[in-house]
């Protein structure tokens, strides 16, 4: 299972903000950012200062991306 945060992305283009922008209104590390970039998981505390920050929801910036393996696992 990886994250899709694509939409965080269109969102600060949107906003016409940089990564950088995000990192210090956000209060957030360029390395939490480098991990969302990878599509890897971050903690619901940074999903909520960039929620904050972008007045969104959680399903405004990620989704889910279920891969082949992890299909079935919990079934």
């Amino acid at each position: 299972m990886t994250f899709s945060y694509n939409k965080l992305w269109k969102l600060l283009i949107d906003k016409k903000m940089l990564k950088k922008d995000l990192i210090e209104k956000a209060s957030i590390s360029p390395t939490t950012v480098a991990a969302m970039s990878k599509g890897k998981p971050v903690s619901l505390e940074t999903l909520g200062k960039i929620c904050e920050l972008l007045e969104c929801n959680i399903g405004d910036i990620v989704e889910v991306v279920i891969d082949e393996k992890s299909k079935g696992v919990l079934s």
